[in-house]
């Protein structure tokens, strides 16, 4: 019997890269909220020898030390677990699908919100702006979208902004571009996400329709950015309000955002209810 020769590519495996001490981690966010040592060291009441001791991997902080600089950085909860692994602890928050039995009440609440909504639009949305759930209003909107752009994960940022997507019946484009693009730099502020930043770069390169008012980009037309719509009805106007859970200790639940749409006007109202009337 003749054995058979061992492929190269199953033996031989690319090492995976070591991971990065908590000191790396801790001065990366201190870095990113742009905090000398001594800021951070007097917000977390510590020396600021001792910090530097734990940034540099010389000392290893308590489960209660990672904690405190965590609150004090302000860093998101899936970002809280990577530093107490890091620095050699268990995770402390549970990162659950919105379905599990555990998060029954913020389903309920979630979905209360948005069936509570109608006849108006409203969205649930993930960090990364994929869509999480929608009331019955939506699909009306999403007549003429290419295919490919509702498939699951659907991300609410590319298909309103991909040329085959919403972008050329949003009648206000230029401000609504500007006005999401702003959105994601806070969050990539907050949370340091790559993706973000990846999806952000992405969006940037979209070309944009012909006819959209592009000098009118970067102006701001009140107290609120409204987002104009068109419909074969006419062109709709709204103007948007954005819910989060307010003390969550779920990685999922803090990530969480709903985007509920009010009428800028009664012409809008009117043509909602009807729409919700033809069922």
């Amino acid at each position: 019997m003749t054995a058979t020769p061992t492929s190269l590519h199953s033996t031989i495996r690319t090492p995976r890269p070591a991971p990065r001490p908590f000191g790396e981690h801790l001065r990366h966010w201190r870095q990113h909220r742009r905090l000398s040592q001594f800021d951070l060291a007097m917000d977390a009441a510590i020396s600021t020898r001792h910090l530097s001791f734990v940034e540099t991997g010389r000392s290893v902080p308590s489960r209660e030390m990672v904690l405190r600089l965590s609150e004090r950085l302000d860093i998101p909860l899936r970002e809280r677990n990577t530093l107490l692994v890091a620095a050699g602890y268990a995770p402390m928050y549970r990162e659950r699908a919105l379905d599990d039995p555990a998060l029954s009440p913020a389903r309920q609440a979630v979905e209360l919100i948005l069936k509570s909504h109608e006849p108006y639009p409203a969205i649930a949305i993930d960090r990364h702006w994929n869509l999480v759930a929608a009331n019955s209003v939506v699909p009306h909107l999403l007549a003429g979208v290419d295919p490919a752009l509702l498939q699951a994960p659907m991300n609410v940022l590319r298909l309103s902004l991909h040329p085959q997507g919403l972008a050329p019946r949003i009648a206000n484009l230029a401000q609504w571009r500007t006005h999401l693009f702003e959105r994601v730099r806070h969050q990539i502020a907050a949370s340091a996400d790559p993706a973000l930043a990846s999806l952000l770069e992405e969006l940037q390169a979209y070309p944009t329709p012909e006819g959209a008012d592009l000098h009118l980009e970067g102006e701001h037309p009140g107290v609120v950015m409204p987002f104009q719509f068109r419909t074969p009805q006419g062109v709709l106007s709204f103007i948007s309000t954005i819910t989060i859970f307010g003390t969550p200790v779920d990685v999922t639940l803090q990530e969480l955002a709903m985007e509920t749409f009010f009428p800028a006007d009664d012409f809008t109202k009117q043509v909602l209810q009807g729409l919700m009337a033809q069922g």
